[in-house]
């Protein structure tokens, strides 16, 4: 019998993360016997450091295995109070820290409390792709601000401000960010507070998932060191990227009071809980030793020089150096190709995953994103080849 039933229009506003869809098809391709180079998903090629995944199998053995609060439970709660304290010398309430089950979910949550018909949101593009995603669904009208190559993939301040108007409830900004590796210099970050004072009704969400990624020349500043916008200030972070557990679905949001009195209610709603043994393994990564996070540190520093300096002797290419998180976000107009078409034919033709700039919005076309979350070898061999190609 044919169906007839109505689905409801917000579900025509989502967007997608076309990373996942170039990693189905990279590994379709593999799956083939062809030799494809994944450059393309952005996580860290490093396993889960082994004292975590053990604590994640103790809580198991031990029986915790059942709901947990919707908050998280207090000890973790507690550690990333105590991380924050450690690392940004700031004191954060675990009653405003909400343990959710990834990144993602802080930023539908946002856009949930604080998007509707007639607001307003501004986000970063390029940049990561579910934030317009997310606000396109909650019913506000999303609004780009510019990442420009010339300011180092840094915003422009007065952009920011004079695109705020009456209905604008949220502004986005991600630093380090995905997918340009720019990061937002300390002075920027000062002045965009100084000009929120005029818009006090404008509520600023800080993704910082990369922020122990960092290795150019400007260092990370976390949004929770200006205290005086603190009452309208949401963050998004997590250990995905950290401590190499993408998989694991572990994130975390700090919200004022006002907002996280709903987002718990967000959270009872939709995922009742985080995993509760994962929780667990997250306790351990903050309390126990800290190299594994160092380690990858430099091991993604070093892999993004190293492909920033070949890709600079590709003809066609020309690649700032990025200062954080784990991509390279080179300019592609020279090859007379558009994102889309690098991408594809960079997959089809030489094996080697990338993803277009656009799918990061429209002001990522000419440049495409590769990340540096492979080995020195298959980074090497992968530009080696496209370097064979267009030179």
């Amino acid at each position: 019998m044919e169906t007839n039933y109505h689905l409801a229009s917000r579900n025509y506003n989502l967007g997608t993360e076309t990373a996942f869809t170039v990693l189905a098809k990279a590994n379709k391709l593999a799956s083939e016997g062809k030799n494809i180079i994944n450059l393309g998903i952005g996580q860290p090629d490093f396993k889960t450091p082994e004292h975590i995944v053990e604590a994640g199998v103790k809580a198991l053995k031990d029986g915790h295995h059942g709901y947990t609060q919707s908050t998280g439970i207090p000890n973790l709660r507690e550690a990333v109070s105590n991380d924050i304290k450690k690392r940004h010398n700031e004191s954060i309430s675990p009653d405003n820290i909400l343990i959710v089950p990834g990144g993602k979910v802080i930023i539908f949550f946002s856009a949930m409390l604080l998007g509707e018909k007639n607001k307003e949101i501004l986000y970063p593009n390029p940049g990561f792709p579910i934030y317009e995603s997310a606000i396109n669904y909650s019913g506000a009208k999303p609004v780009p601000y510019q990442l420009s190559e010339e300011k180092g993939f840094s915003f422009s301040v007065e952009d920011i401000l004079n695109k705020i108007n009456e209905n604008t409830s949220l502004v986005i900004i991600n630093s380090p960010a995905n997918p340009t590796g720019g990061v937002v210099p300390k002075y920027e970050l000062e002045k965009l507070v100084d000009g929120l004072e005029k818009y006090p009704n404008v509520v600023l969400m800080s993704d910082e998932i990369y922020d122990q990624f960092c290795f150019g020349e400007n260092n990370f500043t976390s949004m929770l060191s200006f205290s005086e916008i603190r009452e309208r200030l949401i963050i998004l972070n997590g250990w995905s990227k950290t401590y190499a557990m993408t998989g694991w679905r572990l994130g975390y949001g700090i919200f004022p009071k006002k907002l996280y009195e709903i987002a718990e209610k967000l959270a009872v709603n939709i995922h009742s809980c985080v995993n509760a043994s994962a929780q667990f393994a997250a306790l351990e990564a903050l309390n126990g030793p800290q190299d594994c996070v160092k380690e990858m540190n430099n091991h993604f520093k070093r892999r993004a020089n190293l492909m920033f300096n070949k890709l600079n002797e590709i003809q066609g290419f020309s690649c700032q150096k990025p200062n954080g998180a784990f991509y390279c976000f080179p300019n592609i107009k020279g090859t007379g190709k558009n994102s889309t078409e690098i991408q594809n034919f960079l997959l089809d033709n030489l094996g080697v995953a990338t993803v277009a700039g656009t799918s990061f919005g429209e002001f990522g076309e000419g440049y495409v994103r590769l990340s540096c979350a492979n080995s020195d070898f298959a980074i090497e061999e992968a530009i080696s080849r496209i370097k064979e190609y267009f030179n």
